[in-house]
C-alpha cells in the first residue's frame, strides 16, 4: 500500500488529509424512481425485492439486485463480484449512487456505490462523497477510509495564517477546513472549506515571492548605471527602423532600473515579432557604456547563433565587441573568447548553455539576459546570474503571461510588456480545414514555392503512435518528399536529431536550399525566414494556442502575405472553439489568456520548470480575487516582519522557495 500511495504524492498523515477530493457525488438528493432517465447520475432509495445470482459460463457471474421504492424499479448489476451477495438481504432498504442505463426493457445501475440504510438512519447518510483521484490498487472506499482515520487521530492543527487575516478574511480553522473538504455537510459547507484551503495555498505562494523580492530589496546592492549616453543613440542610430511604443516604454523601465542601485529583476514579455531583441540590445550597450560585460543566453544554438548575428548588425562600427559561444565552438576558438571574457575584451557574450560552463568567467558581468527563459530550468538560470557579483537581470519570453499567471509566477519580478507590432508586419492569415481540403492546401503550397516562397510543416509527433492517429514528422516528411512535391527540395527536422545535424538543416532553410520544411515544434522558437510565407499544421487539436501562435509567428516576417493552416479532423466542441479562436484573434496576449481557460494553470508553459508548486485546492485561472486578496494579505504580513521560511520550506520545498536559503548561509 506505501508503494500504491507514493504514486499518488501521499507519505505522510499530513500528506493524506490534504489529498482533496476532485469533484463529490451528491447523495442528498433520492430521486423517485419513476422520475429517472438514462444517463443521468442519480441517488435511489429502496428495497430489496428480489436477487439473482447468474453464470451464464465458467468464471463469469452476474448479480442481479431489483430495489423498489413504490414508483418503480431498478436492477443493481455486478459483474464477477460473487462476494456482493453478501452485502444484501431480501427486504433490507438500499442507498444507491450510479449512472441509469436503460437494457433489456428495464432501468439499472451497473456498480453501484451502496450503504445499506434504515429508514431512520436514512437522514444521516444524504451527504457530499467525496471522490478521489486514485491509482490502481486502491479503491475509492479504501481511501475514504484512510482519510476519515486520518482525520479522527489528528486533534488538532496548528493555525499558519496570521490571526489578523483569518478575521479579515472570515476563514475557517484549518482542522475545521480539512474536515470539511472531505466531508462537507452541504454544498455551502463546501465551498467555505475550499475558499479556505484555496487562500491558505495562494497566500503562501504570494508569501515567498514576496519574500524573495523583499531580500533582493533589502539586502544587495547593484551596478548603478548612469543615464543611456553617446554608445546607447549610436545603437539606436543604427537600428534600420524606429522604436514602437511598446519598444521605449519597456527600454524606459530597464533604463530605471538599471539606474537604481537595487539589482533589476525584469521580465519583458512580447508578442512574437514584437521586437525584444532590440530592446535587449539596447540593455546590453547600457551595460558596456557603464563598463561591464553582458550576457544572453537562448535555449538553441539556432536562435542564439541569430541573435549573435542580429547584434552584429545593430553594433556595427560601435566599440562593442560581441562573441559567441555553443557546444559546437572549435577548441581554439573557445579559448580566445574564455581569455576574452576574462581579460575583460569581450563586451558581450551571446550563446547557449554553453555560458553556464565553470571554466566560463566574465571579468565583471553586470547584466544577464536570458531569451525564452521557460526552456531553462532554474538551476541553469542561476548558474549564469552568480557568475557576476549581483548582475541585472532581465528575462525575455514570447509567450504572453496573463495577469493571473505573471501574478503567481513572476511576483518577483517586475513586468513590462509590449503591446502592438512594429510598423510594416501584415497579419496572418489563418484558416482550420478537415481532410476535405487537404489537396487543395496541397496546391497552394506548391504554386507558393514555385514563386520562390517557403513553407513550414508542423506534426505532432516524431514517430507513428499505436495508440493515437497522429501525423508524424517522418511519415510527413516521405509521403511530402516521394510522392506530393518531388520537385522541390524538402527537409526534416525534429528534437531527436543531433544538435549539429538540426542546425545544418535549419540553416539550410534560412539560406533558402531547402523549400518546404517538415518538423516537430522544435521550431517553435527559431531561426527567422522572412521568405516562409507559410506554416502548415498537422494535429492543431494537440497544441495548446499559445504554441499554436508562436509557431505563427514563424511566418509574416517578410513583405509577403503570409497564412497559417491549421489542420484537423478532430470536430469536438472544444477543438472547434480553439481552431475559431486561433482564426479570429491574432494577440497573443489575449490568445494566452484564452489558452489559460480553455487547459487550465497546471499545462501553461513553464510552470513546474519555475518550481513552483502544485495547487491542490486554488486554480490561478479560476481564483484570481482570491488570489489579488492572498497576495495583499501576504504584503501586509511580509512588511510586518512575518518571514514563513520554516512553512515555505515545509509546504513546497521547491527550487523556487529554496532560493529563499541562498547566500544566507543556512
Amino acid at each position: 500500500m506505501k508503494e500504491k500511495l507514493a504514486r499518488l504524492g501521499i507519505a505522510t498523515v499530513e500528506d493524506l488529509i490534504s489529498f482533496y477530493p476532485r469533484r463529490y457525488q451528491d447523495w442528498t438528493k433520492i430521486t423517485k424512481m419513476e422520475e429517472l432517465r438514462p444517463d443521468d447520475e442519480a441517488v435511489i432509495y429502496g428495497r430489496v425485492a428480489d436477487m439473482r445470482m447468474l453464470t451464464p459460463r465458467r468464471g463469469m457471474s452476474i448479480l442481479n439486485v431489483l430495489l423498489v421504492d413504490g414508483t418503480g424499479a431498478v436492477t443493481l448489476v455486478y459483474f464477477n463480484q460473487p462476494w456482493k451477495g453478501e452485502t444484501f438481504r431480501k427486504d433490507t432498504h438500499v442507498l444507491a449512487y450510479g449512472r441509469i442505463e436503460y437494457n433489456y426493457g428495464k432501468l439499472q445501475i451497473s456498480n453501484a456505490e451502496i450503504e445499506i440504510v434504515t429508514p431512520e438512519e436514512l437522514s444521516s447518510f444524504q451527504k457530499l462523497v467525496p471522490v478521489y483521484p486514485l491509482t490502481e490498487g486502491i479503491r475509492i472506499g479504501k481511501m475514504r477510509d484512510m482519510i476519515s482515520i486520518a482525520l479522527d487521530q489528528v486533534e488538532d492543527m496548528d493555525e499558519n495564517l496570521p490571526p489578523d487575516t483569518l478575521k479579515r478574511e472570515h476563514l475557517m480553522g484549518r482542522l475545521e477546513a480539512a474536515r470539511a473538504m472531505h466531508n462537507p455537510k452541504n454544498w455551502e459547507e463546501q465551498k467555505e472549506a475550499r475558499r479556505r484551503t484555496a487562500f491558505e495555498e495562494l497566500f503562501f505562494m504570494q508569501a515567498g515571492i514576496l519574500l524573495l523580492r523583499k531580500k533582493r530589496e533589502s539586502h544587495v546592492m547593484s551596478i548603478k548605471c548612469a543615464p543611456s549616453g553617446k554608445l546607447v543613440r549610436s545603437v539606436l542610430d543604427n537600428f534600420p527602423f524606429h522604436l514602437t511604443a511598446g519598444q521605449q516604454q519597456a527600454f524606459s523601465d530597464i533604463e530605471d532600473d538599471m539606474e537604481g542601485l537595487i539589482p533589476m529583476q525584469r521580465l519583458i514579455q512580447g508578442d512574437v515579432g514584437s521586437g525584444k531583441t532590440a530592446v535587449a540590445a539596447l540593455a546590453l550597450a547600457k551595460i558596456v557604456e557603464n563598463g561591464y560585460q553582458g550576457a544572453l543566453m537562448a535555449p538553441t544554438e539556432v536562435l542564439a547563433g541569430q541573435h549573435y548575428r542580429t547584434f552584429q548588425e545593430f553594433y556595427k562600427g560601435l566599440p562593442i565587441h560581441v562573441a559567441y559561444l555553443s557546444g559546437q565552438t572549435k577548441t581554439k576558438e573557445r579559448n580566445e573568447i574564455l581569455k576574452g571574457l576574462k581579460n575583460g575584451s569581450i563586451d558581450v557574450l551571446i550563446g547557449t548553455h554553453a555560458l553556464i560552463e565553470e571554466d566560463v568567467v566574465f571579468a565583471h558581468l553586470g547584466l544577464v539576459i536570458t531569451d525564452e527563459q521557460h526552456r531553462f530550468g532554474v538551476k541553469q538560470r542561476k548558474a549564469l546570474e552568480t557568475k557576476g557579483g549581483y548582475p541585472h537581470i532581465l528575462v525575455m519570453t514570447a509567450t504572453p503571461i496573463p495577469r493571473t499567471m505573471a501574478l503567481s509566477i513572476y511576483g518577483d519580478l517586475d513586468l513590462s510588456s509590449i503591446r502592438g507590432m512594429p510598423p510594416g508586419r501584415h497579419p496572418v492569415k489563418t484558416y482550420a480545414i478537415g481532410s476535405a481540403l487537404l489537396q487543395r492546401v496541397f496546391n497552394f503550397m506548391g504554386r507558393e514555392m514555385t514563386a520562390g516562397h517557403q513553407v513550414y510543416v508542423v506534426c505532432p509527433l516524431v514517430e507513428k503512435s499505436e495508440k493515437q492517429d497522429l501525423a508524424s514528422a517522418v511519415a510527413v516528411y516521405e509521403q511530402l518528399k516521394e510522392k506530393v512535391f518531388p520537385m522541390f527540395q524538402v527537409g526534416l527536422v525534429h528534437g531527436r536529431m543531433k544538435n549539429a545535424e538540426k542546425d545544418r538543416v535549419m540553416t539550410d532553410f534560412h539560406d533558402g536550399k531547402i523549400n518546404l520544411l517538415v518538423a516537430t515544434s522544435v521550431i517553435e522558437v527559431g531561426v527567422n525566414v522572412p521568405n516562409a510565407t507559410i506554416m502548415f499544421v498537422y494535429g492543431a487539436d494537440r497544441f495548446g494556442l499559445s504554441q499554436l501562435h508562436q509557431l505563427r509567428g514563424r511566418v509574416g516576417r517578410g513583405s509577403a502575405q503570409s497564412y497559417c493552416i491549421l489542420y484537423s479532423d478532430n470536430q469536438n466542441e472544444i477543438t472547434r472553439l480553439r481552431m475559431k479562436l486561433m482564426c479570429e484573434i491574432q494577440d497573443g496576449f489575449l490568445l494566452s489568456e484564452k489558452d489559460l481557460l480553455l487547459r487550465g494553470s497546471g499545462e501553461f508553459f513553464g510552470y513546474h520548470q519555475h518550481g513552483m508548486p502544485d495547487l491542490k485546492a486554488a486554480d490561478i485561472v479560476k481564483d484570481l480575487p482570491l488570489l489579488e486578496r492572498a497576495r495583499k494579505e501576504a504584503k501586509r504580513a511580509v512588511d510586518g516582519g512575518a518571514d514563513f521560511r520554516d512553512e515555505l520550506s515545509h509546504r513546497f520545498g521547491g527550487a523556487f522557495f529554496k532560493k529563499l536559503y541562498e547566500e544566507d548561509g543556512k
